[in-house]
């Protein structure tokens, strides 16, 4: 048989072929892939001498799934649903082959590669590796059989689990469960591969036997089914408001596992097909894709990073600490400096604290991580030790001659390519590098509260930063697994000033007489985490008081705060770090608070207006218009012209439902004619806060979009 594909490489060993599949970046699933493999499967079945075939993958991945950019393009149910079909005749033939299959799983196998795995008569996994059909998360569910293969071989209960949520397993739990049949270090994979492969020839294992689809002892009675089937149910709608997938998933399982696996499959390939057309799984594709494409900005490329083995770390707070902990369980040296003694004590505490919620989940020991910060960690009360660094974060005071005041003693101390990154939320940086003789070297490397838990990294360019600084930031982000959104110096960055219009639109609203607590209901209920008020206490409301101030200052009119928060503000309710802010913490649930209560009832009476009811939807309107139009600013000015990028920071600086698309793909959903009248409408009754910004004009009246040309 051919031995030579572009994807894949045959290799003929007495009576068994072993088939390495590579198709880089990580073995996706494309059509000429799928083709090519389904040639090489037809010609080993019937080439007499070959008697038992392995399939195993190369690099870190057996296969990681479907090639979703093919996906993306169906648009139409009628059209994708033949193409899944197709697909599950492809894996039958392998399940029903005449000749035993045998897995040897050496890297992730996600998706599509476990659904494939699924369909071999043997699995072998290497050590260490995952396990899982993550397609939720994307707004799909399995469409090649994996909801009717994976609980014939787990059971329905563990089945929900790791499909409704997308979860993967690791190998050794993927054993326990039944998904693979033995689990071996990496180097004897191949080796045991071949002696399963002679154990089948010899008739010590039966193909027949074999076969998923034919499993029937871990599958439930009806009634038991039943009550599985509606305890997920449950447990979806607990998280799962807004997404379709995880339901789909379970409706597939609920009328699929019949004696019919084929009508099984339609089962699943119908409501696979329904996912793939919706909105909900465009936008969440494109979040995955545009996360992926994160920071591969045209001026970089080509550019080669500096090498980052040791970084330091200014200040051990709260960012600090956070900071720290990225730091460590990436693998960098790490030094830690602050003022004194008994900071660094603080900040060792800090760290520690970081990690209590790895050691609960037992993903970590403390052993572990006593022996990590041995090893990796140097505390320091002195700026020369920090001159072996290859990059140093700041997270002090935000005080702009504190912080000016140790950039300048670092420049005399580090070498030239030593990277200088400030994690100020709001100070300027061009303005802060322009103590430095060599402003190139700064930029900002905003992280967000919990830095080792929130995802984003906002990276800002000063006006000298030079390109081998932003590509040394951007390699660094992805090294401490996070999505680097690059922007431009301005006021608040992007993420603040986004958020600010966002949120902040809300206490006018209260000025007007619409209750706080519905616009909280509101927002919660279009899929933001938290309410304003609720994320403001948090926060802390002399925090956005003085950004909104900075705005105004900086933006002009458009940017006044509102009366009843300038009222609020006045009260010294500050939010959670004060005991009280919109909500009173002193008992054990937080309720509104009554000092702020009193100062809104009176400033509606002496101004003689009227309690105000809005719908959910004007309230959320309102505010996302505001927001939009903000964005349309940011681009004019140029803070950012990626919309992709933008959607990104909000999704994951801010909770921005995912399966929106982010602020901008949502606003083109919406049209943004529509926005711009709207926004003509709100200004004629609000103000100047509402005035269009000229990009917005332009596109309504052009027909332009956010996402036009990408």
């Amino acid at each position: 048989m051919k031995t030579d594909y572009r994807t894949l490489k045959v290799e003929l060993n007495h009576e068994v072929a072993l088939f390495k599949l590579n198709n880089p970046p990580v073995n996706q699933l494309s059509k000429p892939f799928v083709d090519e493999m389904r040639e090489a499967f037809t010609e080993a079945f019937q080439e007499n001498e070959i008697k038992a075939i392995i399939l195993t993958g190369t690099d870190k991945n057996f296969i990681a799934g479907a090639d979703i950019t093919e996906i993306q393009q169906f648009k139409d149910r009628n059209t994708i649903l033949p193409f899944v079909m197709e697909n599950n005749r492809f894996l039958n033939s392998i399940e029903l082959g005449p000749k035993p299959v045998i897995a040897a799983i050496n890297g992730n196998c996600l998706g599509g590669g476990l659904e494939i795995a699924m369909a071999c008569h043997y699995r072998i996994a290497a050590q260490g590796i995952q396990i899982g059909q993550p397609e939720v998360q994307i707004g799909l569910i399995p469409g090649a059989g994996g909801t009717q293969r994976l609980p014939r071989l787990v059971g329905l209960p563990d089945a929900l689990q790791m499909i409704a949520t997308g979860q993967p397993i690791s190998a050794e739990e993927g054993l326990k469960k039944g998904v693979v049949d033995e689990v071996v270090p990496l180097e004897s994979l191949t080796d045991k591969a071949f002696e399963t492969a002679q154990r089948f020839l010899s008739g010590l294992l039966n193909q027949k036997d074999r076969i998923t689809r034919w499993r029937k002892d871990k599958l439930p009675n009806f009634v038991s089914k039943k009550m599985i089937i509606s305890f997920a149910r449950s447990e979806a709608e607990k998280k799962g408001k807004g997404y379709i997938a995880p339901f789909k998933a379970i409706e597939a399982m609920e009328w699929g596992l019949s004696d019919d696996f084929e009508a099984d499959l339609k089962v699943e390939a119908e409501l696979f097909s329904d996912c793939a057309v919706s909105d909900i799984a465009k936008n969440l594709i494109g979040i995955f894709l545009n996360t992926r494409a994160a920071g591969k900005l045209p001026k970089i490329k080509g550019i080669e990073p500096q090498k980052i083995k040791t970084v330091a770390m200014l200040g051990g707070g709260t960012m600090g600490s956070g900071i720290c902990n990225l730091l460590l369980t990436s693998g960098f040296h790490t030094l830690l400096w602050d003022i004194n003694d008994e900071a660094i004590q603080k900040g060792l505490t800090a760290i520690q604290k970081t990690f209590d919620y790895p050691i609960k989940k037992g993903k970590m020991s403390q052993e572990e991580l006593d022996r990590m910060i041995k090893e990796r960690l140097i505390t320091t009360t002195s700026l020369e030790e920090l001159g072996r660094s290859d990059l140093i974060i700041e997270a002090v005071l935000e005080d702009m001659k504190i912080k000016q005041d140790i950039w300048k003693q670092l420049e005399g101390i580090c070498r030239s390519e030593v990277v200088f990154g400030t994690n100020t939320s709001a100070l300027p940086i061009t303005e802060m590098a322009s103590v430095l003789k060599d402003p190139s070297r700064m930029i900002g490397l905003h992280f967000f509260n919990p830095a080792e838990r929130m995802q984003l990294l906002e990276i800002i360019c000063g006006k000298k930063t030079s390109d081998q600084t932003l590509a040394t930031s951007v390699a660094f982000a992805r090294a401490i697994r996070k999505v680097p959104i690059v922007v431009n110096d301005g006021p608040g960055f992007y993420v603040s000033r986004q958020l600010g219009a966002l949120l902040g639109e809300s206490t006018f609203m209260v000025g007007e007489g619409v209750e706080p607590a519905q616009i909280e209901e509101a927002v919660l209920d279009f899929g933001l985490p938290m309410g304003p008020a609720t994320l403001g206490d948090l926060t802390g409301l002399d925090i956005n008081y003085h950004v909104i101030k900075n705005f105004e200052r900086n933006l002009g009119e458009r940017w006044g705060v509102s009366p009843i928060y300038e009222l609020i503000y006045q009260t010294g309710c500050y939010g959670r770090k004060t005991g009280a802010g919109w909500y009173d913490y002193s008992g054990e649930k937080p309720i509104p608070n009554p000092k702020v209560q009193e100062v809104i009832k009176n400033y509606l009476k002496e101004n003689r207006i009227q309690p105000k009811k809005l719908s959910n939807k004007e309230i959320v309107d309102r505010m996302l218009a505001r927001a939009i139009n903000e964005a349309a600013y940011m681009i004019q000015e140029g803070i950012c012209d990626r919309p992709q990028d933008m959607d990104l920071a909000m999704v994951y600086g801010t909770g921005f439902p995912p399966y929106r698309g982010g602020i901008l793909r949502y606003a083109d959903t919406w049209g943004i004619r529509n926005i711009y009248e709207y926004l003509l409408k709100l200004e004629k009754e609000h103000g100047v806060r509402f005035k269009p910004a000229p990009l917005l004009k332009e596109m309504a009246e052009s027909g332009r979009t956010f996402y036009e040309n990408h």
